[in-house]
């Protein structure tokens, strides 16, 4: 990057942090670091909800899973606005009258402590390590500029984000939400301007959207049908969008601390609800922009030669062992394909350079989905425009891992250390022991985001692949919780366990995609529930009589 680049993303980052630690001045208590003393209005709340959906993940891979899949990735999100409706109508109201600093805290009152414990013990695991791939996301970029190593990139943003989060709390992240999402919203739609700008002449948006659709990628809406049957496990369609994905917000805008968090901080119900409709109408069109940015980027390589790979770092260490030459002689011929527009032979050579790189760096999966937008924005944008688009990246991380580490100390806090550690802390103890587990967390996610370069897929598919395992079952206690009154603890306890093994193993045994794993946990939790509170009062009188 040149000069003026840094100077724009160290100024834009340093402007965030101070603008957050000015509005980070509340009451320190529980009420205070967790839930801004609840007073904050429904624009707060709705940009806090999206700043928390919207990680470095999204503004990093979203493009890159529109270049290689298309655009049916937006049919995941088909099920939120009505899921939006749902919690306002039965979660929002509970969590309200209760007054509950986590979500969970209201199962211990409707079933019991173990059920209350195994929730947030979920929810700690699933939100723990998605945070960690969230942090690997900005550090993909940190690396890729730097030349640092992975490991060394993680350990700084971490560090950083740790350091922003304890410094202000709930207030600090929802007030820098708010500044944040307006230069992300503004710089996503500059980069889809560039990249128009950057096509050649005669050739505009419509144009390049017509060249993406002739390649299959404006494929928005699709059925899920092939050969005649419905395939479980493809992952994008119409069905397990408004269905799968339904569940899915519901579970995650529902019971997920990190989001329930963000709507507890409203002044009333009203805020809350506003907050949260608003949510639900303007999600899809957002993602939808983003995605689109891939399909123009994807025109864009039509016209202009395209990277065999776009993870330049790992290329460079490949080249530093005996698969150099290899790697050269690949990428000689993928340029003669390129000038012949051979394009079937382009895509063989893609696929054999990643091969090759596989053999150079064992245990890589040499996947480069996750770079191609960056790519794009390094290798062509104008001087200054892409300091403000790393910057966007950083505030997406930012605003969303701050979110979840917030979410993460308040329940290891409220259902673990004020439950089993210390029961009668004092409201300063409160606060000074809320940080610390706020940076125990931070530590936890960097761990994990250690680990997160061979996920395996585009991060944002990563991260909601792994929501998905416990998001279900998570969702099918609170609606047990509130629908079938005459379930007890026990036995939904024992449902959530067994539910929890089995979706395991359905994903396991690879049986359907991983937005119907949602479907299945929850309707297994309710289920398994419904019998096992049918046989446990029998099983009981037996025992009395023998």
């Amino acid at each position: 990057m040149s000069k003026i680049d840094w100077v724009i993303l160290i100024t834009t980052l340093t402007g965030i942090i101070i603008y957050g630690i000015y509005k980070s001045r509340t009451t320190k208590d529980l009420d205070g670091y967790f839930l801004s003393n609840r007073t904050m209005p429904w624009y707060l709340v709705l940009l806090s909800i999206m700043g928390t959906q919207a990680s470095a993940v999204t503004f990093l891979s979203a493009p890159g899973q529109a270049y290689t899949d298309g655009m049916r990735f937006v049919q995941y999100y088909f099920g939120l606005p009505i899921a939006m409706i749902f919690i306002c109508i039965f979660f929002v109201p509970v969590f309200r009258k209760f007054k509950v600093y986590t979500a969970y805290e209201f199962l211990e009152d409707r079933f019991d402590l173990k059920t209350r414990s195994l929730t947030s013990a979920l929810f700690l695991v699933s939100r723990g390590l998605s945070t960690g791939i969230s942090i690997y996301a900005p550090s993909i970029i940190l690396s890729s500029l730097l030349g640092w190593n992975i490991y060394y990139t993680n350990l700084v943003m971490g560090g950083l984000l740790i350091i922003y989060t304890i410094s202000g709390g709930a207030k600090a992240v929802a007030y820098t939400q708010q500044l944040q999402l307006i230069i992300i919203i503004a710089g996503m739609f500059l980069a889809g301007y560039m990249v128009v700008v950057l096509l050649p002449e005669g050739i505009g948006f419509s144009s390049a959207i017509k060249m993406a659709g002739n390649h299959g990628k404006m494929n928005i809406i699709t059925s899920g049908v092939t050969n005649q049957h419905f395939d479980w496990k493809d992952k994008y369609n119409i069905w397990s969008g408004v269905i799968g994905g339904f569940f899915l917000a519901l579970s995650y805008f529902g019971a997920d601390q990190s989001q329930v968090g963000r709507y507890l901080t409203a002044s009333s119900d009203k805020e809350s609800k506003i907050g949260l409709l608003t949510n639900g109408l303007v999600k899809v069109p957002m993602q939808l922009l983003i995605l689109l940015v891939g399909i123009l980027v994807f025109s864009f390589y039509q016209y202009h030669k395209a990277p065999v790979y776009f993870d330049s770092a790992k290329v460079i260490v490949a080249k530093k062992t005996i698969y150099k030459d290899s790697l050269i002689s690949l990428e000689q011929q993928y340029n003669k394909a390129l000038v012949a527009n051979d394009q079937v032979n382009t895509t063989a050579l893609r696929a054999q350079y990643k091969t090759v790189l596989k053999k150079a760096i064992p245990g890589d999966d040499a996947n480069d989905t996750n770079f191609i937008f960056l790519r794009f924005v390094i290798d062509n944008l104008p001087r200054g425009l892409i300091g403000l688009l790393i910057a966007v990246i950083f505030l997406a991380a930012w605003g969303s891992i701050a979110a979840a580490l917030n979410s993460l100390a308040s329940c290891t806090v409220v259902d673990f250390h004020k439950k089993f550690i210390n029961k009668n802390c004092t409201e300063a103890k409160d606060y000074s022991i809320s940080k610390w587990y706020s940076f125990g967390w931070g530590a936890f996610s960097i761990i994990v985001a250690m680990f997160a370069h061979n996920v395996g897929n585009s991060l944002i598919e990563a991260v909601n692949i792994l929501g998905s395992l416990f998001y279900g079952v998570i969702l099918g206690i609170f609606l047990v919780a509130f629908w079938i009154k005459w379930i007890k603890g026990n036995a939904v306890f024992m449902a959530a366990v067994v539910a929890e093994l089995l979706v395991i193993l359905v994903y396991i045994l690879d049986i359907v995609s991983f937005l119907w794993l949602n479907v299945i946990g929850a309707l297994l939790v309710i289920l398994i529930s419904l019998f096992l509170q049918s046989v446990l009062p029998r099983a009981k009188s037996s025992i009395v009589q023998a």
